[in-house]
């Protein structure tokens, strides 16, 4: 019998179980509403500073098991740069103070004893209360679970945080602040090392997945978009598209990895966040100088992560709602006016640049919003759900969708057998 799945959504989450899928000899086909595939993660010819940038700015950790191997699957693996241990650079604008996090490469937490490699200003013991994270009940958020105030909080758990989760980390879920912990921290340096894509997002995690899927046999349709989906006794029967009208087959099943609004508008009854974040990011087209780390961490100022590319510094803004009604070229000046003190740099003139704003670029991670998301399998036995918005218990990351992808891939696998 003829097998397809339908793939609807060519952002991470969809292109990672499409790559699973056809990787098992299904027969896939990728349905995207946009001209690109890649959502968040891709990339673009920018005209502002004549130079291909990234859409946001996207890390990767070496403990991300599920993106790395997806990298290995799809070839990515060698167009990730980073330091051969796990170093994180800080420098404090208001200040001055610059340090370096040198975490040990194993398990044990040697560094935290060591004032040259730990936080200036912190004690061994402060770390400690990290622990609570790990074990904090449902529903808790951050700010009742751990003190949200102190050097180790400022300097440390806070920048950390609020990249991961997106949102002022005294009201983020607790429970997805102690998955990071878990996966990063308390793992060890082996796991902490910061990867970024040295050609840009689109080059390392989207080209290649489309290459592997056109080697494969899987279709991918750009600019096609799922206008409503035909429900029928407990299965989709059909998937209605702009002037065509696609009819399932008995084994036929859908996988949907689109935005938690566009799934609530097309399955009726399901449950999505509802509340979500955005994330500034600025691009300048300047030569990092040399001995510029790939990324800094910067404290008190508006810029949040600074990371180096060939020819660009590009800056990150987390939790990014209160400059959504910034005028562009104000924002600008100040954001460049901090690189250029972090990165030694002339302030005047400042350089060509960009800046994107994503008003929902994830949902809210709060403890009500986090309850919101639903899990892979829904109450139709040909249809489950992917992205970073369901339950993969892990903030919306990169690492998140794919891991969606892959366990959507999964169920859909065990249906199909």
């Amino acid at each position: 019998m003829t097998r397809t799945v339908h793939i609807i959504g060519a952002g991470l989450a969809g292109l990672s179980a499409a790559i699973k899928l056809s990787a098992r000899g299904v027969g896939v086909v990728v349905h995207e509403a946009t001209a690109f595939a890649g959502g968040r993660c891709r990339s673009y010819h920018d005209a502002s500073v004549g130079m291909t940038i990234d859409n946001g700015n996207h890390l990767l950790l070496s403990g991300n098991r599920a993106a790395l191997a997806y990298l290995g699957e799809i070839g990515g693996t060698d167009r990730l740069a980073g330091p051969d241990h796990a170093e994180f650079p800080f420098v404090d604008l208001k200040s001055n103070e610059r340090w370096t996090l040198r975490f040990d490469d194993g398990r044990l937490p040697f560094w935290i004893f060591d004032r040259n490699r730990r936080v200036p200003g912190t004690r061994a013991l402060d770390y400690l209360s990290l622990l609570r994270l790990l074990f904090a009940a449902p529903g808790q958020p951050v700010g009742k679970v751990i003190a949200c105030e102190g050097v180790l909080y400022k300097r440390l758990v806070e920048p950390l945080l609020l990249a991961a989760l997106n949102i002022d980390p005294p009201l983020g879920a607790a429970r997805l602040a102690g998955a990071i912990i878990r996966e990063t921290l308390a793992a060890g340096g082996l796991a902490c090392r910061p990867l970024i894509a040295r050609e840009g997002l689109g080059e390392t995690l989207i080209a290649p997945a489309l290459a592997t899927l056109q080697q494969r046999g899987a279709q991918v349709r750009l600019e096609h978009q799922l206008r409503a989906i035909q429900f029928g006794a407990g299965r989709i029967e059909a998937l209605e598209f702009s002037g065509e009208t696609i009819a399932l087959a008995a084994a036929d099943a859908v996988l949907l990895a689109v935005p938690p609004y566009f799934a609530a508008a097309l399955v009726r009854g399901l449950e999505v966040p509802t509340e979500f974040r955005a994330i500034v990011n600025a691009h300048f087209r300047v030569e990092p100088p040399a001995g510029q780390p790939r990324i800094v961490g910067v404290l008190n100022a508006t810029t949040e992560w600074i990371f180096a590319f060939p020819g660009r510094l590009s800056v990150t803004v987390s939790a990014g709602d209160r400059l959504i009604e910034t005028p562009r070229e104000e924002l600008a000046k100040t954001i460049w006016a901090e690189v250029a003190s972090v990165a030694g740099l002339p302030a005047d003139p400042m350089p060509p640049w960009q800046i994107v704003r994503e008003r929902r670029a994830t949902f809210a991670a709060t403890p009500e919003q986090d309850a919101k998301r639903p899990g892979a399998v829904t109450s139709w036995r040909n249809l489950v759900l992917a992205g970073d918005w369901t339950n993969t218990g892990l903030p919306a990351t990169i690492e998140g969708a794919i891991r969606s992808g892959n366990r959507a891939a999964e169920f859909v696998s065990r249906q199909l057998s």
